[in-house]
């Protein structure tokens, strides 16, 4: 699966892909594995070539809260660690045996620091996708506060 097809690095040329695919490892994880945990310092990026990776939320100690299930090849795992303050905004564990794409966040950010139009294209993604995410959040907040309007006025 090539890096081209994760949202995060949409529109760069080959060339740039290219020396981004040269700082990525390939990474085999078994299912039941802790990838990273919520709050824990974010150094790496991953985009899911095979297997399915849970997203989970802390709700209370000992207890979090399944988000979703990553199955679709070119999904990008861990992009929190390209904002500061560096810290995984959710938890993910692999339900099913995988491969990821890891990239380093300071091998990532070298390439940034030396062709800004990289960082820049890089982070326009980040903010689409974040922004998409939003309106999904929101429509999903909606229909569920019209199920309980209508479960408490009936």
């Amino acid at each position: 699966m090539p890096l081209s097809s994760t949202y995060l690095l949409k529109g760069l040329s080959e060339p740039r892909l290219q020396q981004i695919n040269d700082a990525a490892s390939e990474l085999e994880i078994l299912k039941g594995h802790i990838l990273f945990q919520e709050g824990s310092p974010a150094d790496q990026v991953y985009v899911l070539e095979s297997g399915a990776i849970e997203m989970l939320t802390r709700v209370d100690d000992g207890f979090e809260l399944p988000v979703s299930i990553i199955r679709s090849p070119g999904r990008c795992i861990g992009a929190s660690s390209l904002v500061p303050p560096y810290q995984y905004s959710l938890s993910a564990k692999c339900v099913e045996d995988a491969v990821l794409t890891k990239i380093q966040r300071k091998d990532l950010q070298q390439l940034i620091d030396k062709d800004q139009a990289m960082g820049h294209t890089i982070m326009a993604n980040l903010a689409q996708h974040l922004l998409d995410r939003l309106k999904e959040t929101r429509h999903e907040l909606k229909i569920h506060f019209k199920t309980l309007f209508r479960s408490v006025h009936s």
